[in-house]
């Protein structure tokens, strides 16, 4: 995971252990099949697309709440 995006993502999601559970459960979605709702880059990995979605506003609580068993 990229710190610049977890400083970014911590500043939308500021309580941090939520934070890393929406991420790994994300990452977790990925693993499963899911796509990424924002642009793959070179250079990063799923916990990365996970934070840019948080950043980007395209991923909320609930949204990966309801996902994961």
């Amino acid at each position: 995971m990229r710190a610049d995006l977890v400083e970014q993502a911590a500043l939308v999601i500021n309580d941090p252990p939520t934070l890393i559970n929406m991420v790994s459960k994300r990452v977790k979605q990925f693993a499963m099949g899911r796509q990424p709702l924002v642009e793959r880059r070179p250079g990063l990995r799923e916990a990365d697309w996970a934070l840019l979605e948080i950043i980007q506003g395209k991923l909320k609580r609930a949204d990966v709440e309801e996902e994961v068993p």
